[in-house]
């Protein structure tokens, strides 16, 4: 066992798509080559990542740990102990980016509580690509992740939301799992102000991306389903208004 640290590498996964030529850098490839231990969130989908990227990829050498909500701090710590061991550490979560409402913070800040060094890696994020595209701040703006479950909750957060947004000019996003996504888009037509700035952007980076920004009157002439796909939704303020 060498006294050298192993690296660990943020990976980006695709939002859902098939291809990565066009969405994930070359150098993505010569990186993972290297690499024989992964924190994964699903091992079924990382294998397919590893075998997308470089299709004679030697998953069967490879060490794969299970890292998501439900995984124990002694199982996250078996990971630090295999990079403190000189194993550098690839993490890849389902979908997106690593750590951004995924798995991967506590490890990330356990490796630099032990001087580890952390590289993240480029590719896309639904959050930021959602907000690119959304006419509002993108210099003001809070990522909420997934909202309460319970509808009241839900709803007292949006309006929140809406109020802060018309009063600050903040950009609020957030978003839900594709079966709960219709829920939420009905409680944002029935409970928000007419007036109130929504962008929705579903599919992201995939051939049937839609990303649009109307008022939630308009919205109610136009609403889409919803229930199959990954959205991000934002409330906020036109840039033009």
């Amino acid at each position: 066992m060498t006294n050298k640290k192993g690296i660990l590498w943020l990976i980006p996964n695709t939002l859902g798509g098939e291809s990565t030529a066009d969405i994930l850098p070359a150098q993505l490839t010569e990186i993972i080559r290297d690499l024989r231990h992964f924190a994964v969130e699903d091992i079924k989908s990382a294998r397919r990542l590893l075998r997308k990227l470089d299709r004679n990829f030697p998953i069967d050498e490879c060490t794969f740990h299970t890292m998501n909500k439900r995984s124990s701090k002694d199982e996250v710590m078996q990971i630090l102990l295999a990079i403190l061991g000189g194993n550098s550490v690839g993490v890849i979560s389902e979908a997106g980016c690593p750590g951004v409402a995924d798995p991967g913070a506590e490890l990330v800040a356990l490796c630099h509580s032990q001087g580890v060094f952390v590289n993240p890696l480029v590719g896309p994020s639904s959050f930021l690509l959602a907000l690119m595209a959304s006419g509002f701040s993108g210099q003001s703006f809070t990522f909420h992740g997934y909202l309460p479950k319970e509808r009241k909750d839900r709803i007292k957060k949006m309006k929140d939301f809406e109020m802060d947004s018309r009063r600050t000019g903040v950009t609020h996003l957030f978003m839900d799992t594709p079966f709960r996504n219709m829920n939420v888009l009905e409680d944002l037509l029935n409970e928000l102000g007419d007036t109130c700035e929504l962008c929705i952007a579903a599919n992201l980076t995939l051939p049937n991306q839609r990303i649009q920004t109307m008022s939630v009157k308009d919205w109610r002439e136009h609403a889409k389903d919803l229930s199959k796909s990954p959205v991000v939704f934002l409330i906020g303020k036109s840039q033009m208004s």
